[in-house]
């Protein structure tokens, strides 16, 4: 996939994960190692092979940052005012390196992970993890990244409840499933061949260790109900994601 006014590659997704009380974040169970190590500098390429899609530099990678952070404001702007609401867009993104370097409400942010913390309003990915998985993914995974998180602190603004984790999940995955879906048919993003494929696996990826019960605190849902939840969003819109 584009985005319509840049040249910025929509490829490949990992994604996403574990909720706090306060905070939707993206990995649990240990999949956010599945990635592979993260670099200690992100500004240094990872060792091995590269992706031939050429998603290997630090200003490729900032820009697929800032093209999904835009994608993912305009896309609720338009929602919000079709209903008659004005949007207030999450206030910041920012990334961390380091164990506890950002907190969420007193609470610190685990390396290896990506949050939405509706306490501050704000995003916070551990930048050396998602450079590694943009070398190794490819830049869907921010695309994604973003448009999950960007589901929750919009889940905070529809002031919606939840007896469950799983439940606010699997309708992030399905609101982020609409954000792509939508904004390739409004054309704001352009698919690529394969593409929908590698969200697929990426969904497969991130779903809960098998066993989990579906009522833990943090659950997220199988790879079938993540996968489920996702492309019913893609192809559906809002409609299937229960948003009330």
């Amino acid at each position: 996939m584009r985005p319509l006014r840049r040249t910025d590659r929509l490829c490949r997704l990992l994604a996403l994960g574990a909720t706090l009380v306060v905070v939707a974040a993206c990995f649990a169970g240990g999949t956010g190692e599945e990635s592979g190590p993260a670099p200690d500098n992100p500004g240094t390429p990872a060792s091995g092979s590269a992706e031939a899609d050429g998603t290997m530099t630090v200003d490729e990678f900032q820009r697929d940052i800032e093209g999904a952070v835009r994608v993912a404001e305009e896309y609720w702007t338009g929602r919000f005012e079709a209903s008659g609401e004005r949007f207030r867009p999450i206030r910041r993104i920012t990334p961390y390196q380091r164990d506890g370097e950002v907190d969420c409400a007193g609470q610190g942010l685990p390396r290896n992970n990506a949050v939405y913390c509706s306490a501050g309003d704000f995003i916070a990915y551990d930048v050396n993890w998602a450079v590694a998985a943009f070398r190794q993914i490819g830049d869907a995974f921010l695309y994604y990244l973003l448009g999950h998180e960007y589901a929750h602190g919009v889940q905070v603004r529809l002031g919606i409840r939840y007896d469950f984790t799983i439940q606010q999940e699997l309708q992030a995955d399905c609101m982020a499933g609409a954000y792509l879906g939508d904004s390739v048919r409004g054309r704001a993003l352009t698919i690529e061949d394969g593409d929908l494929d590698e969200l697929g696996a990426g969904l497969r990826a991130v779903a809960d260790d098998p066993g989990q019960p579906w009522f833990a605190e943090g659950a997220h849902g199988t790879a079938q109900q993540r996968t489920d939840a996702f492309f019913a969003g893609y192809q559906r819109s809002l409609a299937p994601c229960d948003l009330g």
